[in-house]
């Protein structure tokens, strides 16, 4: 065997941390700065164990940790800045110690304790690049949270950094002062802007609160997981979405969606300022204890203005009482908001997802890998819901969820194949004939039916999700960029606004499709600007930048579209127009050469 068969690997999380002017203050006053330092240490040093880290390795003002969660490592990083500049606050500036922390995720060669590798290197230089009390995340571990933290962030831009041969792509954390709670509202949340902090933080204060809608409305939060196990994570993660996915479906009920309320997971957060932020009246939260075959769940429902528990419980059940327990939970919060059911929204409470507790538990494990967003893990979740239905052919929406990841591979183009949509397309047919009454499976039967240009098809099952789900924030969005297709982009206008208001903490996507309805309405400088907003949260989103390719060469831009045009190429270097051309499912072919001259007028071929 050679030795490099020998080196054991692994994927971590790097944190990286050092104190700035370290050289200074030791020349200053050895004996003070090293008082200091160990002060530092005693918050550091057990914050990084609070949170599953561990200390890898510590030379002189430098600390090493390696975190198995990328989200645990970030959580770290910004509680370490919180509570070393209130302790630095009542000294002098002159004798203030900060740290500078750089975060990566990568590969790593380990040896005992150590470990090495580019993965640490670029955490080091991360560092480097952070301001005093910073902190700079590299692109691969942006990619990992964006979604889960509510953090903003201001990106960097591609940075060359020593002895790393590609450019690496940083992000600074925009860290808090006055308000566990960082929100994008329905702006960009940019430094600079007026209510913002000195340190790039708009306060909470600032945020204008949305309007409440003209229903009872509600945000669910995050329910804590308090199992010993930190990997009991995706099951409270999973009882919470599926209380989401139940209460949305009742047509008197105005409901967040899941990816602005995980914003604010592992935050103490005060309910009012999530009313405020979300724009809802009502805030249900609660915890989840599983130890064996018994679960505990808790949970009060809160009026968010005032703070008022309208209805605590607590259930200790079976585990195979799951499903009634979660019936029981939404039951009592209709009760409690005076909400009238129809009576197939009553049947669709008292149906069963499945019968098999272990079918239910692959189930939820698929989720939590499909929310990571990549290949690896999409492809992971598939395998997930693939046992759920072996232990349960009759899983409803397994199936579904299979088929919103065959959606996802082709949209990422991690598999662009006919393949790919195919069987996709097959796994929510399969969905609908079990369960037709889900909305999930409609809303995904919706996409695979734009991406194969039957467009009739697609804006029926789209319109059929949002009659069985009016709080899905992603059907929404999904019919509207369907109509876009279709060319009905004043319709399409109207449908992501109302995605935007139930998930206010929206994804690039829902930018996009605001941006491509403008387009289509020739309103050309606010689409570029919708576009450029969604590569302000997403600066790899790729139809964004064939979306500003075509509008920059329409607009005679050619410098500015060449410039997105080799943007595109940076990203997708395999890009074909011909291939492209295939899958642009504009209902009018008139509309699709329109396009393919414009990128073939921005050097794309």
């Amino acid at each position: 065997m050679s030795n490099e068969e020998r080196v054991e690997r692994k994927l971590a999380a790097i944190l990286s941390a050092d104190v700035q002017g370290y050289s200074r203050l030791m020349g200053a006053d050895e004996e003070g700065t090293l008082q200091a330092l160990t002060a530092c240490r005693a918050v550091i040093d057990p914050l990084i164990q609070q949170y599953h880290g561990r200390i890898v390795g510590t030379a002189g003002d430098s600390v090493l940790a390696e975190f198995a969660s990328v989200v645990d490592a970030v959580r770290c990083a910004v509680e370490i800045q919180q509570q070393l500049r209130a302790k630095n606050a009542p000294l002098p500036a002159g004798q203030r110690m900060a740290f500078r922390i750089g975060i990566n995720l990568g590969d790593v060669m380990v040896e005992g304790e150590q470990i090495y590798g580019d993965g640490v290197n670029i955490a080091a230089r991360l560092e480097s690049l952070a301001e005093a009390g910073g902190i700079c995340l590299s692109g691969t571990v942006y990619d990992q949270v964006e979604t889960k933290l509510a953090l903003n962030y201001e990106y960097l831009g591609e940075q060359t950094v020593k002895n790393i041969v590609r450019p690496v792509r940083v992000y600074k954390v925009m860290i808090e002062v006055s308000s566990p709670l960082v929100g994008e509202g329905q702006g960009e949340g940019a430094a600079g802007k007026a209510g913002s902090s000195e340190f790039g933080v708009r306060s909470s204060q600032a945020e204008a609160a949305l309007p409440l809608p003209d229903k009872p409305s509600i945000a669910v939060l995050p329910f804590v997981n308090m199992s010993s196990d930190p990997e009991q994570e995706y099951f409270s993660d999973g009882i919470t979405e599926d209380l989401i996915t139940d209460l949305s479906r009742l047509s008197g009920l105005f409901v967040i969606a899941r990816n602005s309320t995980f914003t604010y997971k592992g935050k103490a957060v005060k309910v009012e300022e999530v009313g405020r932020e979300l724009g809802v009246r009502y805030v249900l939260e609660g915890s989840v204890r599983k130890v064996g075959n018994r679960v505990r769940i808790t949970a009060q429902l809160v009026e968010a203005a005032t703070s008022h528990h309208l209805w605590a419980e607590r259930y200790d059940r079976e585990l195979t009482d799951i499903f009634a327990l979660q019936d029981g939970i939404v039951q009592k919060i209709v009760g409690a908001l005076a909400v009238k059911l129809t009576k197939g929204e009553q049947e669709s409470l008292e149906r069963l997802p499945t019968g098999s507790i272990e079918a239910y538990d692959f189930f939820l494990r698929g989720q939590e890998y499909y929310y990571r967003s990549t290949k690896e893990a999409n492809a992971q979740a598939r395998q997930m819901w693939e046992a759920a239905i072996e232990l349960d052919p009759n899983f409803a929406g397994a199936y579904a969820w299979i088929g919103l990841s065959y959606c996802l591979d082709w949209a990422a183009q991690w598999s662009p194949s006919p393949e790919t949509l195919q069987q996709g397309l097959a796994a929510v047919q399969k969905a609908i004939a079990l369960d037709d009454a889900l909305s999930v499976a409609h809303s995904a039967l919706g996409r695979f039916y734009l991406f194969t240009k039957q467009h009739d098809l697609a804006v029926l099952e789209g319109e059929r999700a949002i009659a069985l789900n009016p709080s899905d924030a992603e059907a929404h969005a999904n019919l509207a960029s369907t109509v876009n297709f279709g060319g009905r982009a004043r319709e399409a206008l109207g449908l992501v606004e109302k995605a935007m208001r139930l998930n206010p903490r929206y994804p690039a996507f829902y930018l996009y499709v605001l941006g491509q309805a403008l387009r289509l309405l020739r309103r050309a400088e606010e689409a570029i600007a919708t576009q450029k907003r969604a590569l302000a949260r997403s600066p790899d989103f790729l139809v964004s930048h064939v979306a500003l390719a075509v509008m920059y060469s329409e607009s005679g831009r050619e410098q500015e579209a060449r410039a997105e045009a080799a943007e595109v190429l940076r990203i997708y270097p395999h890009f074909s127009l011909e291939r492209w051309r295939q899958g642009i499912p504009f209902k009018d072919p008139v509309a699709v050469e329109r396009v393919v001259t414009a990128l073939r007028k921005a050097g794309l071929n």
